[in-house]
């Protein structure tokens, strides 16, 4: 069959999104071949952090399905859900599109500032209510390699730990993030860094299950300003600065996340599920 493409990104945490009928059965060996740095989509060498399946449920409602780059299964993302409703808004030519999406952590709501034809919009995903993430007990705070202040497990439909740091440039993450992860195998957790600037701005440094660094990470960014929230020492709106660029989270029932959402490009992919043939031309 004949499947479009489209590769998006928000603040560098970036997706492919395709439109199907169904969620083809090899979706975790499609999403490490179209997702890989080196090898994924042929010529165009793009790879993305997650490759998302977007279909329809029988009430007509948008599905999303995200297979995380190395072929896990992710049930909710904040700016893939962004860069979703991007690529909505461009199917259907919607201008400042407000749409109930179903994902594996429940419905979430997406709000889409723009026309469909611009680059750049601005977003705002419905991130649900936060609850308890993943134990802890018995991790070993040593792995950090630096002063640990303050610590939660966040779950945002993914588990989160928040680790509270005053060093938060020292440290080696792409050491760090895979052996505090471990911890938690084999489910796995998106382990964060963070620093607190001011009562509205904190520094974040993710790390994130099924892909490893990333420059972003919108449900990280929620979990980090709730924590912050938590502990008292932002107030309920929060600028998240990471590598990638700022979001803003505000703290509540449902804590919601804003953020651009940039269109990058269009691909086009011939598939047969029945033999994995596959073939990418721009």
């Amino acid at each position: 069959m004949f499947v479009h493409l489209t590769h998006h990104h928000g603040l560098g945490n970036d997706f492919l999104i395709a439109f199907v009928e169904k969620v083809p059965s090899d979706g975790p060996a499609l999403a490490r071949w179209l997702c890989d740095r080196r090898s994924g989509l042929g010529d165009l060498d793009k790879g993305a952090d997650g490759l998302i399946f977007g279909t329809s449920s029988q009430e007509g409602h948008p599905v999303f399905t995200l297979f995380n780059s190395d072929g896990s299964k992710a049930a909710v993302s904040g700016n893939g859900l962004r860069c979703f409703g991007q690529a909505l808004a461009r199917r259907d030519g919607i201008v400042n599109l407000d749409v109930v999406v179903e994902t594996g952590a429940g419905p979430r709501r997406v709000v889409v500032d723009g026309h469909p034809d611009a680059i750049e919009v601005r977003a705002t995903v419905e991130m649900g209510a936060p609850g308890p993430g993943p134990l802890f007990d018995g991790l070993d705070l040593g792995l950090v390699g630096v002063d640990v202040l303050n610590i939660l497990s966040v779950d945002l439909g993914n588990p989160h730990l928040v680790l509270l740091v005053d060093a938060i440039d020292t440290v080696d993450l792409g050491v760090i993030g895979p052996s505090v992860e471990a911890h938690f195998s084999p489910v796995g957790c998106n382990i964060h860094l963070m620093t607190v600037v001011d009562r509205s701005i904190v520094r974040l440094r993710p790390w994130e299950r099924g892909v490893g660094l990333t420059e972003a990470c919108g449900t990280g960014a929620c979990a980090a300003a709730y924590a912050a929230n938590q502990w008292g020492l932002v107030d309920s709106t929060v600028e998240v600065q990471m590598s990638g660029g700022s979001a803003t989270v505000v703290v509540g029932d449902p804590i919601r996340l804003t953020g651009p959402a940039i269109w990058s490009t269009d691909l086009s992919m011939d598939y047969d599920e029945s033999d994995g043939g596959v073939a990418v031309d721009e």
